[in-house]
């Protein structure tokens, strides 16, 4: 089905963002404490209790099911409207993701942009550019995509 998108969403879809989840899978599972200092930069340094590391993992392993999810629907079906489900459901999720991030920011550290470390640049700026590809995509903006051919017997 990844070559029924039209190239530019098919790149970013397939490629950028199965790389970024897995990148995010694997901070997560090798260093939570680093995971979890990093979602919100102090310069002091905190002590993280084993529920935060618990939820951190927790968080990487949802990640490496994102990735997985993200790869069986986008190389194995043959249906249009289960790319275009999926993706809803990830724009749905990515506006929540970006809200949280920014609420939990609070307000001076959301709009200090050049202080942002690169977790906060992958939770806002990566997920936004994702976000808007999707948006561009499910409004039609990169033209239609392929017709979906029958399964193969």
């Amino acid at each position: 089905m990844a070559s029924e998108l039209p190239t530019f969403p098919r790149v970013v879809f397939t490629l950028l963002e199965p790389i970024s989840l897995v990148a995010g899978c694997i901070g997560a599972f090798i260093d939570p404490d680093w995971f979890i200092a990093e979602q919100i930069a102090s310069p002091i340094p905190l002590k993280h209790t084993d529920n935060a590391r618990l939820v951190a993992l927790q968080l990487g392993n949802l990640y490496g099911l994102i990735f997985m999810i993200g790869v069986a629907v986008l190389y194995t079906t043959s249906e249009i409207k289960v790319v275009r489900n999926y993706l809803w459901a990830c724009w749905v999720a990515d506006l929540s993701h970006i809200g949280l991030t920014l609420y939990l920011l609070g307000y001076d550290r959301s709009m200090a942009v050049s202080q942002w470390n690169a977790m906060a640049w992958g939770n806002i700026g990566a997920t936004a550019f994702f976000c808007l590809t999707r948006t561009a995509y499910l409004l039609g903006l990169f033209g239609k995509s392929g017709k979906a051919r029958p399964k193969s017997a």
